[in-house]
């Protein structure tokens, strides 16, 4: 249902995309994974027919962005980065509107309208005016619009960002019932977490082109061994502690200062857990929590791209795309 092949796209001489290839089947959620300035940003763009791409296609429900873009975008619903809602019209009148112009019936966006408002839990305000609704109810009311068509394919570009738990988790439950119907979504996003939880195929890229890509289990197992976390009860024990566990481990332990949190590499697994455990304690440095845990899309991302998901946000390439008007 999404097919992206060999596409490029540059700003001035910064090449933004450079030869990503990515696919979705139906029915898939594809998780699409970097850092700020990698590019995503400028795929959804390219892929929801609002930027051509300078070689390579993009197809969507067979679908070519570049010949046949009006085809594209009846089988598309796009949720982007920030909510997109009218704020002079009701949550009932956003949806009503946004069915009609998906060519609906006077009944059946109504219909449809009355059903997404109670999914988003936004039944109990569906009169009152968008203009006052705080950012997480903008948000949902936005994801309710992209899906109002029941479009074949949907692109969520870091749908939850600004909600609460509990829109977040409800967003979830959206993303599931749609993929169970049959739908294709791309799914970008800065929660790992909403990746891991939902995404069938996670595709990590970085300066534009895909770095690695396979289900969140595979992803996990290239980070190699357990890792140990060592959360200590004062904060003047930490680099005495930290010595310990490079030692035990044989590899530099990475530290987090703010939660007094230690975390390395654990490649003889429990046991070299009880030593580290037995020799912070021969030391009396105290543990306020510990545990052996696998490694996790953070530890993935972090190996691959040497920075967190959202940093990045100063790079040529950001620069670069605000000056032409497009988030990379």
């Amino acid at each position: 249902m999404i097919r992206i092949e060999n596409v490029s796209k540059s700003f001035g001489s910064f090449k933004a995309l450079d030869g990503l290839t990515l696919r979705a089947g139906e029915g898939t959620v594809l998780g699409l994974l970097g850092p700020n300035g990698s590019g995503k940003t400028t795929t959804v763009k390219i892929l929801t027919t609002l930027l051509s791409p300078d070689s390579g296609d993009a197809r969507v429900a067979g679908y070519s962005v570049v010949k046949e873009p009006g085809n594209v975008r009846r089988n598309l619903g796009l949720s982007g980065q920030y909510a997109a809602v009218d704020e002079k019209l009701t949550a009932f009148e956003n949806l009503h509107m946004v069915g009609r112009l998906y060519g609906l019936s006077h009944r059946s966006a109504s219909a449809r309208a009355h059903e997404l408002l109670l999914n988003f839990r936004l039944d109990d305000v569906a009169g009152k005016r968008a203009g006052t609704f705080s950012g997480g109810m903008r948000r949902r009311l936005d994801l309710a619009g992209a899906i109002v068509a029941r479009p074949k394919v949907v692109v969520l570009d870091e749908p939850t960002t600004g909600l609460d738990p509990r829109g977040r988790l409800d967003t979830w439950d959206v993303v599931s019932r749609l993929v169970a119907d049959g739908t294709t979504v791309l799914l970008t996003t800065q929660y790992l977490e909403e990746a891991d939880r939902l995404a069938d195929h996670i595709a990590v890229i970085n300066h534009g082109s895909v770095i690695a890509e396979g289900t969140a289990s595979e992803l996990k197992q290239r980070a190699g061994t357990e890792r140990i976390d060592v959360v200590l009860r004062n904060a003047g024990d930490l680099e005495a502690a930290a010595a310990v566990l490079s030692r035990a481990a044989g590899a530099r332990a990475e530290e987090d200062p703010q939660n007094l949190r230690i975390s390395v590499s654990a490649p003889g697994g429990h046991r070299l857990l009880v030593h580290v455990l037995s020799e912070l304690d021969a030391q009396s440095l105290h543990v306020e929590e510990a545990a052996l845990r696998r490694p996790t899309l953070d530890d993935v991302f972090l190996q691959l791209t040497g920075q967190g998901p959202a940093e990045g946000g100063d790079s040529a390439i950001d620069r670069i795309s605000e000056t032409a008007g497009v988030s990379a």
